[in-house]
């Protein structure tokens, strides 16, 4: 843990050292295997730059989540081939599993997430995983590898209970391991609420959130690498992970593709008052 990396939301305190922080945060900015808009690997500075300027009182939860201690471990950086970065974050996850901390994650884009979610599926058999995505990413490999973005939670679908939010793109090769009683479609979702209440009957007690930001409509969110319309709005979104804060017991999470747009500078705002939001809702319910 190098004592050079970045304060959250550029505070300064003793709370942001390993020992007291129980929130860890690492970057793992792969942008090896996306497919047309490329810059997800840049998103993670952006993101700290916008939470140094973001107000640190949530008005919701009547709190100051950044006191329970958010430590920045030092990020992973291999990018040598997609098997070696699975290999390198598996292992780094594993290990931090063991630490007893809240574990958060920042991408890159979504083929981080595959070596995340095996070891919390390991070390935790009955969990669920949440995904919020505009695509299914279930294809069991793609361009040759089973580490690439559009098979980002393929595995998690073998072998974890996989519950999808926000669904509006797909490849009709997926559909064979689509399971339609946990996933909902975006068109199906807009102007609903009871889609939030029977995704959640579908999760275990435990659960671990991936959220892939081209979720949220691109009006909000374009800088993304596949900014699909008919997404999510934000007010709708955060009422839905409050909710799943609230009923279950959320492990960790991740927040990936996010790929800065110069000159604007609303995106990775969004991303950081969301990562400080779901702070907020896990800590305001412990």
């Amino acid at each position: 843990m190098t004592k050079n990396n970045p304060n959250f939301a550029g505070i300064e305190g003793d709370h942001n050292g390993f020992e007291r922080a129980n929130v860890l945060l690492q970057s793992i900015p792969y942008d090896g295997t996306s497919t047309w808009g490329k810059g997800a690997d840049q998103g993670f500075e952006a993101f700290l730059d916008a939470a140094e300027n973001m107000e640190i009182y949530d008005i919701e939860t009547d709190s100051e989540v950044y006191k329970q201690g958010v430590h920045i471990i030092d990020p992973i950086l291999e990018d040598s081939s997609p098997e070696a970065m699975f290999e390198a974050v598996y292992k780094s996850t594993k290990e931090l599993l063991t630490k007893e901390k809240f574990l958060t994650f920042f991408g890159g884009e979504h083929s981080v997430s595959i070596g995340i979610i095996k070891a919390f599926y390991e070390a935790y058999p009955d969990i669920t995983i949440l995904q919020l995505d505009a695509h299914t990413d279930l294809r069991p490999q793609f361009h040759g590898s089973p580490y690439n973005h559009a098979c980002a939670v393929y595995d998690a679908s073998q072998n974890a209970n996989l519950v999808q939010v926000g669904i509006r793109s797909m490849d009709s090769e997926e559909l064979k391991y689509l399971d339609r009683n946990k996933c909902y479609f975006a068109e199906d979702m807009y102007g609903q609420t009871d889609w939030m209440d029977d995704s959640i009957t579908k999760m275990t007690d435990k659960v671990y959130i991936t959220l892939d930001l081209d979720v949220f409509d691109p009006s909000i969110m374009p800088a993304t690498g596949t900014p699909e319309p008919g997404g999510l709005d934000w007010n709708t979104t955060i009422r839905y992970l409050k909710k799943v804060f609230q009923q279950k017991n959320v492990l960790g999470f991740d927040i990936v593709e996010l790929a800065p747009i110069e000159g604007l500078s609303a995106p990775q705002f969004l991303a950081a008052k969301l990562y400080y939001k779901m702070l907020s809702y896990k800590f305001s319910n412990s």
